[in-house]
């Protein structure tokens, strides 16, 4: 029996994208899904397109929240999935077959978390590549080393979640990779890594926004590694930010659109 699998989409006032993001998903061939949408109360049209699209989404809540993180968690609480995963409302999934190659690799029953790779596009042009992060194969090591997986292309089984925790509210954007240390370094889960893009992420992410932002995400790493009773590599500071730069210079594959 196939697992089922939940997208979560946390969304507040992304009129101009939500349509797409759930397209993405309505497309998609795996049939097994559950996709949940927490708005937070949006006020410019939003709320219209997501009752618009109901057809495609299992279930949607509206209510207000504290944040992006508060509002994932609230998707992890409601999800029936067996695995789970998230798309932002400004994101899309790359293709029509990401959820079917992301359950044949849980079908194998040797992982508890899969990940892929990830391209940044235009936000107006979502059909011109920016960058192309391409994670490489996992292994405990790479995090001494500011990496982590791309968060947006990480599918972890619910009962993970439920067993370690999920996301933090209190660290800002570093939430994620606060998660990603807990689960995949601290608690040391299984994880497999998809050599294939999954995710189309328009440009613009909030912790990537200003100097300000990244230096105040640097700080909150560093808390990530302490908060979990471990020693935070002693160059994450200038890690970190480095590993990103190889993401400007490659292309994705062949055929990639």
């Amino acid at each position: 029996m196939s697992s089922r699998i939940t997208t979560v989409t946390a969304v507040y006032n992304r009129s101009a994208t939500i349509q797409s993001a759930v397209e993405s998903v309505q497309r998609q061939s795996y049939t097994n899904r559950e996709y949940i949408t927490i708005d937070g109360m949006s006020s410019d049209g939003t709320s219209e397109i997501i009752q618009r699209f109901s057809c495609a989404i299992t279930r949607s809540i509206r209510e207000p929240d504290r944040g992006i993180y508060d509002a994932l968690n609230k998707g992890i609480r409601a999800a029936t999935g067996d695995i789970v995963g998230f798309l932002h409302a400004d994101d899309m999934l790359a293709d029509e077959s990401v959820l079917e190659r992301i359950a044949d690799r849980f079908a194998r029953g040797d992982c508890d978390a899969v990940y892929g790779d990830l391209v940044y596009v235009d936000a107006q042009e979502p059909g011109r590549v920016i960058r192309y992060w391409k994670s490489g194969d996992y292994s405990l090591n790479r995090f001494q080393w500011g990496w982590m997986p791309p968060h947006p292309t990480v599918y972890v089984r619910k009962e993970i979640y439920q067993q370690y925790g999920s996301y933090r509210t209190d660290l800002g954007t570093a939430a994620d990779y606060e998660c990603m240390v807990r689960l995949m370094v601290g608690h040391q889960i299984r994880v497999a890594y998809i050599p294939e893009i999954f995710v189309k992420m328009r440009v613009g992410g909030k912790s990537n926004a200003s100097l300000k932002n990244r230096l105040s995400a640097n700080r909150q790493d560093r808390q990530a590694w302490i908060e979990n009773g471990l020693a935070p590599p002693r160059a994450l500071r200038l890690t970190k930010p480095l590993s990103k730069i190889p993401q400007y210079f490659r292309s994705p594959p062949k055929g990639f659109q």
